[in-house]
């Protein structure tokens, strides 16, 4: 399979402008408007709970959270209550499923699979656990993959923890399971783990290989925002320089 999968870095965006952005492309690649998508929004503090989800997966009060700034989103993805913000790369892959088998587990898997391989990289131990989604190092969790369909085309998607503060998911009950640590990139290569940008980099190209894409082109967040807007001229101006 080959095709172009068009990344792009939105730099700091709110959660519910995050959702318009990717309903709104959801809508044009469902059409065949347009081609395959990777958001990677900057996103700050915030808990999303996704169709498995409930609150008995929080550990705190909502007004406590309000206290805190946090607002909490419930979603149409799959999976429970995760945590996002600063120091974690968000992906959101906008991709057509039917050219795929319309096949979910093998697209979950592909997700992971890309992970682990860009993680692989920096010499990270990483790999799966039975019966759970996600990507592990160990007992702890490194990323957290959870999707939703329409149209047989996806959205949502993963969020691997790079150099967050992982105290922040101390609100939470991750993903619902009880028990379990979170890890990061920074927590287990210290001085020697990769910026936010290399890891932004490296998931995009994996991710590429992993859909069957022969090429990776990033996109200016201007050209995201306005082709969801309505406006498609800026999109044919992608290029390699935009990542950052």
């Amino acid at each position: 399979m080959s095709g172009i999968l068009t990344a792009c870095h939105l730099g700091p965006t709110p959660y519910r402008e995050g959702l318009d952005l990717q309903e709104a492309l959801v809508r044009l690649r469902a059409e065949g408007g347009i081609g395959d998508w990777l958001l990677f929004p900057d996103h700050p503090s915030v808990l999303t709970v996704g169709r498995s989800g409930g609150w008995d997966s929080l550990r705190v009060d909502r007004v406590t959270l309000e206290r805190m700034g946090i607002e909490v989103f419930e979603v149409a993805r799959g999976g429970d209550v995760t945590w996002h913000g600063p120091g974690q790369l968000v992906g959101y892959p906008i991709v057509e499923l039917t050219v795929r088998g319309r096949d979910l587990h093998r697209y979950l898997r592909d997700l992971e699979e890309a992970l682990c391989l860009a993680l692989g990289g920096w010499g990270l131990q990483v790999g799966r656990r039975s019966g759970l989604t996600g990507v592990w190092i160990g007992e702890a969790k490194i990323a957290s993959i959870g999707v939703a369909v329409r149209r047989w085309v996806s959205y949502h998607g993963f969020a691997l923890n790079v150099a967050p503060d992982l105290a922040c998911f101390e609100l939470i009950h991750p993903c619902g399971l009880r028990g379990i640590h979170m890890t990061s990139v920074a927590a287990r290569l210290g001085a020697r783990a990769p910026s936010l940008e290399e890891v932004r980099r490296g998931v995009a190209e994996q991710i590429g290989r992993r859909l069957g894409c022969h090429e990776v082109r990033w996109a200016p967040a201007e050209a995201v925002r306005r082709l969801a807007a309505g406006d498609r001229s800026l999109i044919l101006n992608t290029t390699r320089d935009h990542a950052a």
